[in-house]
């Protein structure tokens, strides 16, 4: 199983389940991450969180722990 957290820097993925449960899926979920969306990974941050990214048009700074949450293809 692939992560957001695990994917390359300059990479687009695509999603393909959310992990996690309740509040926590639901806020991801509320920033425009669902099944089948396409992010483009921009950067990470030195020591690896936060991990910034592009989706539906807008730029987003995911937590390492939330990223990880996100299964990709």
């Amino acid at each position: 199983m692939q992560t957001l957290k695990n994917a390359a820097i300059g990479s687009t993925v695509r999603v393909v389940k959310l992990h996690g449960e309740g509040a926590v899926k639901r806020r991801i979920m509320d920033m425009g991450i669902t099944k089948g969306v396409d992010i483009y990974v921009r950067k990470v941050a030195p020591l690896g969180d936060p991990v910034e990214v592009m989706v539906r048009g807008y730029e987003l700074s995911l937590r390492k722990a939330d990223a990880g949450m996100i299964e990709v293809e």
